[in-house]
């Protein structure tokens, strides 16, 4: 690209997309507090929250929160006088036809996009030359998805792909920022650190009980330092507290991964149970890898969480592919044996929840 033909980057990001969902379809839930997520169960539900909407939001419900603490919120903010939240349990083939109809929507108005997930893609705008015109284009895209599917879509515009994720969570919800490069300092330095894509809640206390608070704080550190504070990932790092990316958009996003996970109703270690569901998500993750044209699989990992949170993964990778269910099962199966006895259990703890993930996938 030239240097009067600036790199411009959307991220739209839609609003509280679940609940924003069920709210539409469901006009008496309408300016309540919807949680989708697993049945709360009186307090005693076992899974978590997918979504919450702004309202429930207030009440300091979270996505991945356990059902159990949202329900405890809700309650609370009833107490208070306000309103019980609303508990949904997703449909989420009603959320891919809404997000298919979304993308539809976006190839109408762009041609370079990439689906991110299901709530979240990204588009160049390069073409435009300007700012301002990538503006009205997404002015466009915003009030069409709410015309037509009556939702609500914040954008994020910037020179790059990060600064258009960060962006596009800044004026939420139904929001729309601009960042050009020569605002990108002053729009990123003053940023707390939790804002960095990556950085998650327990890099952010190790920080926080470092002094670091905001992005300006880390960007006196060197590659160096970084690297020696966070390994290989001190350098994304070192690029990112920069507001420096050069990823492009791509219109095709390849499966690393597929996996499903289950928390169970109750704490156990009944070897009969455990393992049937074992077996019953095997069939699930390679119906789907091999519905996705994929030929087979190398790596098996488990993943088991104990009564106490703990949690712990096992994985191996094969020398040739599995594409039969047998072979997926078996692998599966000698990976959670030693998590029933003290190879991988010692204090012969309880099991809440287990995932199977299946990677290295042959094309």
């Amino acid at each position: 690209m030239t240097s009067n033909h600036p790199r411009i980057i959307a991220h739209l990001d839609m609003d509280a997309f679940f609940a924003a969902v069920e709210e539409r379809n469901n006009p008496a839930l309408k300016g309540l507090p919807i949680v989708v997520g697993a049945d709360p169960m009186g307090g005693r539900g076992r899974g978590v929250v997918s979504t919450a909407n702004y309202k429930a939001r207030e009440y300091g419900i979270r996505s991945a929160m356990p059902i159990s603490q949202a329900w405890r919120l809700s309650e609370a903010a009833k107490r208070r006088g306000g309103h019980q939240a609303v508990f949904v349990h997703p449909d989420f083939n009603r959320y891919t036809e809404a997000s298919e109809r979304i993308t539809e929507i976006l190839k109408r108005h762009v041609k370079s996009i990439e689906r991110a997930s299901i709530d979240e893609i990204y588009f160049d705008l390069s073409i435009t030359g300007t700012f301002e015109k990538a503006k009205e284009i997404c002015l466009l895209i915003k009030n069409e998805i709410k015309k037509v599917e009556g939702l609500t879509a914040s954008i994020g515009v910037g020179p790059n792909k990060l600064i258009a994720k960060i962006a596009s969570d800044f004026k939420k919800p139904d929001g729309l920022t601009i960042i050009e490069e020569k605002d990108l300092d002053g729009f990123i330095s003053p940023l707390p650190i939790r804002k960095i894509p990556g950085i998650g809640p327990k890099t952010e206390v190790y920080l926080h009980g470092l002094g670091i608070k905001v992005v300006q704080d880390l960007r006196r550190f060197s590659q160096e330092e970084l690297q020696g504070m966070f390994g290989k990932w001190g350098l994304d790092i070192y690029y990112k507290v920069r507001g420096l990316d050069d990823s492009p958009v791509q219109e095709f996003h390849e499966t690393k991964s597929v996996g499903e996970q289950e928390t169970f109703a109750k704490d156990t270690r009944n070897v009969d149970l455990i393992i049937g569901r074992l077996m019953v998500m095997c069939e699930d993750i390679l119906r789907r890898l091999l519905e996705e044209g994929f030929k087979g699989l190398r790596t098996v990992v488990i993943t088991v969480r104990f009564a106490d949170f703990e949690t712990k993964s096992r994985s191996h990778t094969q020398a040739h592919p599995i594409n039969r269910l047998k072979a997926l099962e078996a692998e599966a199966i000698r990976l959670i044996l030693p998590f029933f006895d003290r190879r991988e259990n010692p204090k012969l703890k309880l099991i809440r929840m287990i995932g199977v993930r299946v990677e290295k996938l042959e094309g």
